[in-house]
């Protein structure tokens, strides 16, 4: 057995190490591991690949990437952030607290924290530099915001995870809608600290017809989540079919209720998504084969036998797969990261007695973290990227967020009722 996880984990880290892409370095890890076990077989392999891919809850993913697309080309991210502004940005810090509040209205709108941090940064970060705050602030505030999406319904890593670890996907949604909530709170508590650090001044306070101006040519916005949140509550809809209505939805609003899009860039915008969604789709379909192989490999069993000290200690247990899946996120993706660790954990989960919703939220917000953290750090490259600040930078501005990440999932841990009980809620009985 040691020999199996010396040569997969080995192949895996070396192709990585040579700068061959995620995709391709899980497809050599495979046949590495087939060649090991002397199974190859292309037939079973090609077979395998094609299975990864043929699986009809992914098809959301496709759906919501086309939606938040739809949305920012229709002129939807503009108005949300208008809102935002005329409603709090006249408080000390406002904007910071308009960033958080329009990353968690997007939330209910594309499920993706690159695309929401791209899409909010691009339109922000030149606002608040006018308003005197430093560009290294704003991005690291937008960046750390970033990660709330997916942590809310329609979030694309929990459909990826609820496909691998065959978790209700409606279920994982609602898992995410309080601790989500709390962490807009946390980021705000600690932006609000930071402001009165640094003495930013507030914006003059906006007359209530513009408020009312704003909100009305953003309602919308807020229709979406709530038609999603509601239909996935009712059984009205399953998640792929929620995906479909949001990408109708988005079309009309953006083409006869805004009209900011125009039917000529629509091919444009599909050209986009697809670009996006072909990644992630590739992604799952290679990973795949590394499932197939952990689990004829006994992988799991093996990782459930070195944890058996602790599987009597739920808390502990969880801490130690936190704390696993924290290293691996600083030099891994999220997508990635999901699929290949998943199958391995899951069944040990199982075992242990853990609620496999709370662990799949747990598992995520596990990711979403990492998308803060170098080397790798997507979030924290596009927020660099966007906000045209240094990555040594950003780096320090992001840690007092981190921080406070790392302590709401250190509590989570501790108090698993603050998402299984909310989840509950929000599930019809």
């Amino acid at each position: 057995m040691t020999m199996t996880m010396i040569v997969f984990l080995g192949s895996l880290c070396v192709a990585m190490a040579l700068g061959i892409p995620i995709a391709h370095s899980l497809i050599v890890s495979g046949v590495a591991l087939l060649l090991f076990r002397n199974e190859f077989d292309t037939l079973v392999l090609a077979q395998t690949l094609v299975d990864g891919a043929d699986n009809f809850p992914l098809m959301a993913i496709a759906f919501f990437i086309l939606a938040g697309e739809l949305m920012n080309a229709g002129g939807v991210s503009r108005r949300i952030i208008d809102f935002s502004i005329a409603g709090i940005g006249h408080v000390r810090g406002g904007l910071g607290y308009v960033a958080i509040l329009a990353t968690l209205i997007f939330s209910g709108l594309t499920g993706s924290a690159v695309a929401d941090v791209a899409a909010l940064g691009s339109i922000l970060i030149p606002v608040m530099e006018d308003a005197g705050y430093k560009r290294g602030h704003s991005a690291a505030l937008i960046g750390a915001a970033g990660i709330i999406p997916p942590l809310m319904p329609p979030s694309v890593p929990m459909i990826i995870f609820g496909v691998t670890g065959n978790v209700s996907i409606p279920k994982l949604f609602m898992s995410g809608i309080v601790p989500g909530v709390l962490l807009c709170v946390c980021l705000a508590l600690t932006w609000a600290w930071i402001a009165r650090k640094e003495h930013f001044k507030p914006q003059p306070k906006q007359p209530i017809k513009v408020v009312l101006r704003t909100a009305r040519d953003a309602v919308w916005a807020f229709i979406l989540p709530l038609l999603i949140i509601v239909g996935l509550r009712g059984g009205v809809f399953t998640p792929t079919e929620a995906a479909a209505i949001a990408v109708f939805y988005a079309l009309f609003v953006g083409l006869f209720i805004y009209r900011e899009l125009k039917f000529a860039n629509i091919t444009s915008v599909l050209v986009s998504a697809s670009k996006t969604t072909s990644v992630v789709m590739f992604l799952a379909a290679t990973a795949m084969i590394s499932s197939w192989l952990i689990a004829i490999a006994n992988i799991p069993v093996f990782l459930a036998d070195t944890l058996a000290p602790l599987m009597d200690n739920k808390i502990l247990l969880m801490f130690a797969i936190n704390l696993l899946v924290l290293l691996v996120g600083t030099a891994m993706d999220s997508t990635p990261t999901i699929l290949i660790l998943t199958p391995v954990l899951m069944p040990v989960v199982l075992k242990a007695g853990i609620d496999p919703i709370y662990f799949g939220f747990m598992f995520v917000f596990n990711n979403m973290i990492g998308l803060l953290t170098p080397p790798v750090g997507t979030v924290l490259n596009v927020a660099a990227g966007v906000g045209k600040v240094k990555m040594d930078e950003i780096i320090r501005k992001v840690l007092p967020y981190m921080w406070i990440e790392v302590a709401l999932l250190l509590l989570l841990t501790l108090m698993p009722q603050l998402v299984t009980i909310p989840m509950q809620w929000f599930m019809p009985k």
